[in-house]
């Protein structure tokens, strides 16, 4: 077992845990039950960022942490997770010491009643292998992964292709983690995912998509996570449409539909193989096929794009932004259009088909058209747009 080491001596920041995290610790510790702070938010904590939630690793088994706490989630009980709600209404995921008895690439049965070090032995990578105890102010480091925070490397903990084929997910993890920190992933790590990547063609679509948005949410660089991607065989088997041209990052909203448009030209084939919710397909499939921006700058252009593309103009605007130009000439022309209220589509125009059936038009098809007729006319010359100018075009018309 590793010794234990206090913060004086380890090399370690000294951390200042949040009370109510303390206050879930002495819970537990008071009922005799050991309990560590571990994961992310401690391996983030090291490298000066606190945004994260604290999670806990535990001797007390899920029964337990369900007695002693009234506010829980069943996040994973089966392998051993709960969710504990301090105070503040924060969600601190408390899982039991465990160990894994066997996997199958996606899922493990896990062994509760194991040490802490037993614990920590089962985790992907070693910088996530750190555990602190903020009462004792000790921290234990099985694996070494304060030197590799320091050293900025990737490393799986143990054999890492043991790592892998207990969980194929962990490879598209250390894409991630390495684009997000900036990190190199070790040698012995890399060649195991990229022995390994045709294993994750095994994994659900839906844990794939999620690390695919959590990946372009925190990359520092989008292009370096695209290349880990290609160059470690992930994008072969999940996204073969990913393309190597350069993007530049502007620091505008990673919106994950408008991106993964952006970087595969076919973000409805790939959202619909993700598995993503209607809704974003239908948002890809407008990024794919729709114009991408006016035929010019003009007013009359603006508007004429805008009842072409609806409500896929955001996305477009944005797309636009990512392309390099962070605000496109026609931005302006568009807010311009719609901070005055001017009409691009059917609801925009100051009377309806139920004025037009006042006006005695036969209901049926020719009321569409003759809204259609309406529409073109008002996004020419926006100034027709009243209820009597627009009835009057249509006595005109008839």
């Amino acid at each position: 077992m590793a010794a234990q080491s206090s913060v004086a001596d380890s090399g370690f920041p000294e951390l200042t845990l949040e009370p109510e995290v303390l206050e879930i610790i002495a819970t537990l510790e008071g009922a005799g039950f050991e309990t560590w702070a571990v994961g992310g938010a401690i391996r983030d904590r090291i490298l000066e960022d606190d945004s994260s939630d604290v999670d806990l690793a535990t001797a007390a088994e899920p029964p337990h942490i369900l007695r002693l706490f009234n506010r829980t989630v069943a996040v994973g009980v089966d392998h051993g997770t709960v969710g504990v709600l301090d105070r503040r209404g924060r969600l601190h995921e408390v899982t039991t010491f465990r160990s894994d008895v066997e996997t199958d690439g996606r899922h493990a049965v896990v062994r509760f009643g194991v040490s802490l070090d037993e614990d920590l032995a089962r985790r992907d990578f070693t910088i996530n292998a750190i555990a602190y105890h903020p009462v004792r102010r000790e921290w234990r480091d099985p694996f070494g992964g304060q030197q590799d925070l320091r050293q900025r490397t990737v490393r799986a903990v143990g054999v890492a292709a043991d790592r892998f084929r207990e969980d194929y997910l962990r490879i598209l993890r250390a894409l991630r983690f390495a684009a997000r920190f900036d990190f190199v992933i070790a040698p012995d790590t890399w060649s195991a995912a990229q022995e390994l990547a045709p294993g994750l063609a095994g994994l659900s679509a839906e844990r794939v998509r999620d690390e695919w948005i959590k990946g372009l949410g925190s990359a520092r660089n989008l292009n370096r996570l695209v290349q880990l991607w290609r160059d470690s065989g992930a994008a072969a088997t999940w996204l073969p449409e990913l393309s190597g041209i350069p993007v530049e990052d502007t620091g505008l909203d990673r919106d994950p539909v408008v991106l993964t448009n952006l970087l595969t030209g076919a973000a409805e084939k790939v959202l619909r193989r993700l598995k993503c919710s209607n809704d974003d397909i239908s948002r890809g499939a407008a990024l794919d096929r729709l114009p991408a921006a006016p035929a010019d700058e003009t007013a009359v252009s603006v508007r004429q794009w805008l009842r072409t593309v609806g409500a896929a103009a955001d996305d477009l605007g944005l797309r636009a932004g990512w392309q390099g130009a962070r605000v496109p000439g026609w931005g302006p022309v568009v807010e311009g259009v719609r901070a005055r209220g001017e009409a691009t589509d059917r609801k925009g125009l100051a009377i309806s088909g139920a004025d037009l059936q006042a006006l005695g038009l036969p209901q049926g098809p020719g009321i569409g058209a003759t809204l259609d007729r309406l529409l073109d006319a008002v996004i020419e010359q926006p100034k027709l747009n009243t209820a009597p100018l627009l009835s009057d075009l249509v006595r005109q018309w008839r």
